[in-house]
């Protein structure tokens, strides 16, 4: 008989919606701006995953659940939730609608051409 069972969480309840998720979650760091809904007062926050449906950030003195929430995150503008949990120094983020959490991850500026501090120094002449 095996002294550990072969699933060693399948009889632990968790009710945090773990294995309820269906969206893929993209592990990033990234940084957004965050407000309660109504204030002005924009606070940054260090977001460490994001899917369409959700985020994970840090966030060390913790919200109270279902508090609603918006967040602006570049490349996809502010976003509406609510936080669906706060434990750690982390908060998860349920979105109200669905993204497309690849904005995200776009470069920002539409340049043209690549920028002299990014091209290699190539020596001139022949080198022998």
């Amino acid at each position: 008989m095996d002294q550990f069972p072969s699933e060693p969480f399948s009889g632990v309840a968790s009710d945090d919606g773990a294995h309820n998720r269906q969206d893929s979650r993209d592990s990033l760091f990234l940084m957004a701006d965050m407000r309660v809904p109504g204030t002005k007062d924009v606070k940054p926050i260090r977001v460490r995953n994001l899917s369409s449906g959700g985020l994970m950030a840090d966030y060390p003195e913790g919200l109270d659940q279902g508090l609603a929430i918006e967040f602006e995150v570049r490349g996809i503008g502010w976003i509406t939730g609510k936080v669906a949990w706060s434990a750690a120094g982390r908060i998860g983020v349920a979105f109200d609608r669905q993204i497309d959490p690849l904005l995200a991850r776009k470069p920002v500026g539409l340049g043209a051409k690549t920028p002299v501090f990014v091209k290699p120094i190539m020596p001139r002449g022949n080198p022998r």
